[in-house]
């Protein structure tokens, strides 16, 4: 969760959203290439070595701790001989700020219904 001061409640409602999917996106992502490299019997150090980059860069990718970029996760990708498949999905939606709630309303619901009217005249204009 990050903290960011100055921002409208909306806004912030919003900002925490995406602080939530992107630590999401990171573990899945993350989650995904763990597996793939597992099944394939890769170790880091191999991918590091595919990657021409150092086991310790591979150690972050992975760990989960930073913003992974689209260009790392297309080195990854290309190091694993491998795709990522994509697929945007319909989520939760997007609330909108609720009006804060009536004070009277409580005193509304306890007072007695009003009267019915009972038969009211009928005026013709014929």
């Amino acid at each position: 969760m990050s903290l960011r001061l100055g921002i409208p409640s909306g806004r912030k409602a919003i900002e925490e959203r995406v602080d939530g999917e992107l630590f999401d996106l990171v573990t899945r992502l993350t989650n995904e290439i763990d597996w793939y490299m597992r099944e394939r019997r890769l170790t880091r150090v191999d991918l590091a070595h595919r990657m021409g980059v150092s086991p310790g860069r591979i150690s972050q990718i992975l760990s989960g701790g930073e913003n992974l970029t689209l260009r790392t996760l297309a080195g990854v990708a290309a190091a694993l001989d491998a795709r990522f498949d994509i697929e945007l999905k319909p989520g939760q939606p997007v609330s909108e700020p609720q009006p804060a709630p009536d004070p009277t309303a409580a005193v509304r619901e306890n007072a007695p219904a009003p009267r019915p009217i009972r038969n009211p005249r009928r005026v013709s204009t014929h």
